[in-house]
């Protein structure tokens, strides 16, 4: 099986799911809504098992979240996790065929995820709360940065998968005259965490889901007095949140 596929699970796939794990019943669920591409299925799993074994109980925000299919996940892993939202700049069409096969399986996801898209889907206008986990994979170049500002902003739990790293555009702290210039880019962000308090935990997921496979998790410690980046925005929600 190449887990690095972008062809589409489809009904034809489902004896690639036979077992009696979540995993193969996700991936029995997916195949019959007929709108993901495999390597999407691995690496988001491989993400939400990972950082659910960290960060629980929680509110999910999924920024650049595609068909948010992590969203999915990470709720599925996590029954004390309240519920998710979904952001991106434009919702797939069939992002509702694939939330209708997933609570039809697990009806008790029903309504747990709400979607900010169009306008609402600029990362730029997006505020996290202290209580929520900020997640995104793949966000590409300085996208995961503005994720990273979102979780930060509020001191939030953070865990991004980079990838499309810009040497012109993102930080690397001068690292990278000791490491290839990619991997000082995701050092220099573990290190922007670490150094205003963060708990950081540095993974990989299997390469040959993605080469691309750092993966980058951020729990909030005590703030440090005086910090620009250590303030805690006010936990009051919105009506409705």
């Amino acid at each position: 099986m190449d887990k690095s596929s972008r062809s589409r699970l489809t009904r034809h796939t489902l004896p690639d799911f036979a077992g009696d794990t979540l995993f193969d019943a996700v991936g029995r669920v997916v195949s019959e809504a007929e709108c993901l591409p495999r390597k999407e299925l691995f690496e988001s799993w491989e993400v939400a098992s990972r950082v659910r074994r960290r960060v629980r109980g929680r509110p999910i925000l999924d920024l650049a979240a595609g068909h948010g299919l992590l969203a999915w996940l990470l709720l599925l892993l996590d029954p004390n996790a309240p519920g998710a939202r979904c952001v991106d700049r434009k919702k797939p069409p069939s992002a509702e065929r694939l939330e209708a096969a997933l609570v039809a399986r697990w009806p008790r996801l029903a309504g747990k995820v709400r979607w900010e898209h169009g306008r609402q889907g600029d990362l730029r206008s997006v505020t996290a709360y202290p209580d929520e986990l900020v997640v995104s994979v793949h966000a590409c170049g300085t996208l995961t940065d503005r994720v990273l500002d979102t979780a930060l902003a509020a001191r939030a739990a953070v865990a991004v998968l980079p990838c499309c790293h810009s040497l012109g555009k993102c930080d690397t702290a001068g690292l990278e005259a000791w490491m290839a210039g990619d991997l000082a880019i995701d050092a220099a962000r573990a290190l922007r965490l670490r150094a205003i308090g963060y708990r950081v935990y540095l993974q990989t997921i299997p390469a040959d889901i993605t080469p691309q496979n750092r993966l980058i998790i951020g729990v909030p410690a005590a703030p440090l007095p005086g910090h620009p980046e250590a303030r805690q925005l006010p936990g009051t929600r919105p009506e409705g949140r």
